[in-house]
């Protein structure tokens, strides 16, 4: 995996790296060691999958406070989607700024918030 840190501090986009032969690829998407290396320390608690039947579908924001604050893993494995973060974060230097990048299945990348 190829770790690149978007303009929001603590967010990046993973690009996954892939292993192709004869039967199509495979790719790793998480390796404890990687992610500490960007300061991810905590367990992973929940893996969720979502679907979405309609083109234009607009999913909603996801925010939480502490305790309840959750680390995001975003990825898009069959069609595309363009992920927007906002930095709501008080304090912060990109206080309300925000970033956009298209996840698809075929550039394989994923965003971590």
């Amino acid at each position: 995996m190829t770790f690149t840190e978007t303009p929001l501090k603590g967010s990046y986009i993973i690009e996954l790296n892939t292993f192709t032969d004869g039967r199509g690829w495979f790719a790793r998407t998480y390796c404890k060691e990687e992610f500490a290396a960007i300061g991810h320390t905590k367990e992973w608690v929940q893996l969720n999958h979502s679907f979405t039947s309609y083109a234009g579908t607009i999913r909603g924001m996801h925010f939480q406070l502490p305790p309840f604050k959750e680390i995001k893993l975003v990825r898009c494995i069959a069609g595309r989607v363009y992920d927007v973060i906002v930095d709501l974060r008080k304090g912060s230097e990109t206080f309300l700024k925000s970033y956009g990048v298209e996840l698809s299945a075929q550039n394989k990348k994923m965003i971590y918030i």
